[in-house]
Order: structure tokens, then sequence, then C-alpha cells
């Protein structure tokens, strides 16, 4: 239970399968958290959508369980912070209310309207010239051409969906409907309408919506929220809000952050060159940097990060631990592991996974899986690209296949890594790991010895997000240092790369990116159809 008077925020980390709130004090500690699941409607078309007031209801039923548990006091409470999953759009009316389900990070229904949009007469990557130097000198990057960026959701409903178009009062973000319902104030900040691609990011303590870029992406400013700085108190919480989560009007409501940022946060990774290595469903590796750079190829640049004044390397891969859950729901166990278990359940199910494939040997017997699920955002933009497994015998066993699904995510995040050194310009030598999969010191130790670097097993790894939107929040609140959150984010666990296993892991790392390289073209024709 936490101490009288000890101040703390509710943070909230809005991801794809679940939300997850957390109390946490101005320090960094954790008094309680609790975990609401979420539904996804994947569509035939490329389409992936979730309802918003599906969040919101799940916030209100978490922060209510958290505070009937005893262990957090509302009184305690003083203010709210959000960070959540990135490149959604929500379209809403005058009074807040969604028009249609929200268009979330893995849509990719506005492929074809970027694509025009990005064109011109000189192509470079999909990209006329001319519009290319103007996204990356103002931006620092371009938009996604597999149309997974709100861009391409938002003219994706402007050509296919014109009444909603029409209707919609203001585009949001994730995290700024969900801000919108705690404090009623349309908003965006500085770091989560990046993704939109029309803002001039040159000057991080001014940025703001450029008309030459929204021409060019098509674009019309009234329908965009007006935007705060990183860090900024957007006011109290709404009266509304405050009665159904069961919290003072007097708490105080944080702009926020998209997941990625808040993470960089949580995981205190904070420095510049300092890395971070998120396995969640999906998966990304990030550092601060003291520059505005983009990498068109990789698909990666510096972007406004949750801190104010300051620029985050930001990439994202597509699929990492909904592969091993795609594997147990879909192939070993059926969906939830058995029929009618509970979260409880499924946790012992993952255990026993992770048994199994530590009885495997390093390199799984050389069996191959490649986790492109989804397709893939970075180091290669190919919304067409799947996944598989290559190289299976008939001595190949479930415990194979759950190894190799660990050791195909750690293939992925290599190739990502050795782009995200190119881009610093000097190796990194370590980094820390968070989100769910980092709860697993045999994957923590996969990574070790296929990135070839020391992984540091960050404290509570699944809640590195809350504890990142708590930090920010107390940042905008002048409770904290950004220079304090290294020493506050504890490390529980370090791993250092096994070197009897660096050369079978350098020789299947170099058969991986091969697969890629000879099966792109084949993906591309089987999946020409739903891609388009």
């Amino acid at each position: 239970m936490s101490q009288a008077g000890e101040k703390s925020i509710l943070a909230i980390d809005l991801g794809t399968s679940a939300v997850k709130l957390a109390v946490v004090t101005l320090r960094g500690r954790i008094l309680g958290g609790e975990v609401e699941p979420l539904a996804l409607d994947l569509l035939p078309d490329g389409g992936a959508e979730q309802e918003p007031e599906a969040w919101w209801s799940a916030v209100v039923r978490g922060t209510r369980r958290l505070l009937e548990s005893g262990k957090v006091a509302a009184r305690d409470i003083v203010a709210v912070n959000c960070g959540a999953q990135w490149s959604g759009t929500v379209a809403v009316d005058a009074k807040g209310k969604p028009l249609r389900p929200a268009l979330i990070w893995m849509d990719s229904r506005g492929a074809p309207h970027v694509q025009r949009a990005a064109g011109g007469l000189l192509s470079i990557e999909g990209y006329g010239a001319a519009r290319l130097l103007t996204w990356i000198r103002l931006t620092g990057g371009v938009p996604s051409l597999s149309g997974k960026d709100p861009v391409g959701h938002i003219l994706y409903l402007q050509a296919e969906h014109p009444d909603v178009y029409r209707d919609t009062y203001k585009f949001l973000e994730p995290k700024d409907w969900l801000n919108l319902r705690l404090s009623g104030r349309f908003a965006a900040s500085y770091d989560s309408i990046t993704l939109h691609w029309v803002t001039d990011n040159r000057a991080l303590h001014r940025i703001d919506y450029d008309a030459r870029l929204l021409k060019m992406a098509g674009l019309h400013r009234e329908k965009l929220p007006d935007l705060v700085p990183a860090a900024s108190v957007l006011g109290p919480l709404s009266a509304q809000a405050a009665s159904e989560l069961g919290l003072s009007q007097d708490v105080r409501v944080v702009s926020g952050a998209p997941d990625i940022l808040a993470a960089a946060v949580g995981s205190g990774a904070v420095e510049d060159h300092a890395a971070h290595l998120c396995v969640g469903t999906s998966s990304w590796l990030c550092c601060h940097v003291p520059y505005k750079k983009s990498d068109l190829f990789h698909q990666m640049a510096s972007v406004p990060s949750a801190l104010p004044g300051r620029y985050l390397l930001a990439n994202e891969q597509e699929s990492a631990g909904i592969c091993l859950t795609f594997l147990k729901d879909n192939i070993l166990y059926g969906q939830g592991g058995k029929p009618g278990e509970v979260e409880e359940d499924s946790a012992e199910v993952y255990r026993l996974m992770e048994r199994e494939a530590g009885k495997v040997p390093a390199g799984s017997d050389k069996l191959i899986f490649m986790p492109w699920l989804n397709g893939e955002r970075s180091p290669v933009d190919d919304k067409s690209l799947r996944g598989g497994f290559f190289n299976q015998s008939l001595k190949t066993t479930r415990a194979h296949l759950v190894r190799a699904v660990m050791e195909g995510v750690a293939y992925n995040s290599r190739w990502l890594f050795t782009y995200v050194e190119q881009f610093v310009g000097r190796r990194l030598d370590s980094l820390r790991i968070i989100g769910g999969g980092a709860r697993s010191a045999l994957w923590c130790q996969i990574h070790a010895d296929v990135l070839g670097r020391v992984i540091q097993q960050v404290d509570e790894p699944v809640l590195a997000n809350a504890r990142g939107a708590a930090f920010q929040a107390a940042v905008a609140l002048g409770e904290l240092k950004v220079e304090e959150i290294p020493s506050l984010v504890p490390i529980a666990r370090t791993f250092e790369p096994d070197p009897a296993n660096r050369a079978m892991y350098d020789e299947l790392f170099r058969e991986f990116v091969n697969l890629y390289k000879s099966n792109k073209a084949i993906f591309a024709r089987l999946n020409r159809a739903r891609s388009a």
C-alpha cells in the first residue's frame, strides 16, 4: 500500500492486445497494476481495427479495480498519463464521439492512396524526388508506402469513405483520443503527430503544421488537432472522466507519448546513444540522438522524443511476440492455450514452451523461422512479406518450433540493429530489453547471443511503457529531472553473449537475410492481390 501522501501517477499503457494500467510513484516505484484484454479485428482487405470505446471501458474497469485493490489510494494520484500504440487513427465528431472503429498501426488499406500522393516524375524508392527531399528536410522522414501511417489511414477514409471524412471534426492518434476523454481537449503533442508527416520538426521547441507538407499529403489542417509540446499538462480531469475513474477533478492530465517513445523513457535509456530493445507484440530498437537524421532506405529517422527538446531514433518491426502467440494459439495448443483457460493458464503455457525450447540446442538444428507474419516495416518496408519455417525435417519437434520462433525474432532484431549502428556511427555495446518477451530469460540470452551484445533485462519489463509515462508526467510536473531517470530503473539481470554460439548464429543470420532476398519476389506475387 502506498504511504500516506506519496504522490503517484496513474499510467495508462494502451497496447494492441491489452490495456495495462499501473500506479507509479514519482520516483518510478510501481505500486500496483492491472491488465484488461482488447479485441482486434483483422479484415481480409488489409484492415486492422479496434473500438475506441472499448479502450476507454478497459481503462475505467482497470482503474476501478486498482483503486479497489487497496494497493493504491485515489487521494495520492496527482496526474494521469497515457503511453499508447502509435500510428493509429480515430475519426471523431465535434463532441469527440468516434464515427467508426479506429484504424490501428497494422492497417494497410491506405497504401495505394499514399503511393499516389508520394509519387512523382523522378522516382526514388517510390517517392517523387522533390517531394522526398521536402519531407526529409522538414520532417526527418517520409510517409510509409505501406499505408500504415495515419496519413495513409486518413487518405483511405477520404477516398473510400467520404461520408466519414466529411463528418470528421478531428482525426486523433489513439493516445490523443484517450486524452480527449480524460481532459476534454482536442490536442496532439509534438511527438504523437510525427507520423502524419505534415509538421516541420527542425526546431524542437516550436513544431507546427507546414502548409507545403499538408498540400503534398492531401490533408486538411482544420481536421487535425492543435499541437502542444511534449510533456505538457493539458489540464485537470473532466468531471465525467473523474466520476467514471473514481478520481478527483484536481488530477492533472499530461499529454502522454506514443508507445515507442514512452518505452524509451521507461527503459531508463534516456542518455544519447543509450539503446533499448522492445520485444512486445511488435519490436523496435531505439536510442536518443542529438541530431535530426533520416535513413529512408531502412525506414528509420530521428523524430521528436517524449522528452522536451530531444530526438529519438525511431523504427519498428511488425511482428515479434505476436509470433509466439500465433504459434501457441494456432499451431501448438489452440486459441488461448486450451479451451476455457484464464490468463494464468496462458502464462503457464508460455513457461512450458520456454522450458521445452531450452532443451533444444542453439540454432534449433538449423530450423529458421521468418517472423514477417504481417509484412515488415524496418529495415525493409514491405507489406507483402510473410512468415514461415524453413529447413524443417522429420526430426523437428514442437520444442524446435518454439525456439526457432524466438531465434527468428532475434535474427530480425539483428538485421535492424546492423542499420541502427550504421545510423549512429558507433558500436552499441549493450541494450536494455523490455516488453513481454523480456520476461523470458531464454529469449534474453538468445538476443545476447544473436546480437553479440550485452542484454540488460529491465525490472518489470512489461510495465516499461507505464513507467515511462509516469516519468514523463513527473518531468511535466517539475517533480523529476531527466538525468535522474537511468538510476531509477533497476536492471534485474544481465546476459552476456555466449562465445560458443557465435559461429552458429552468424551462419544462420546470413541465411536468414538470404531467405528474404531469395523469396521477396515470391511473396510479392503471392500476396499482390490482398496487398493492393
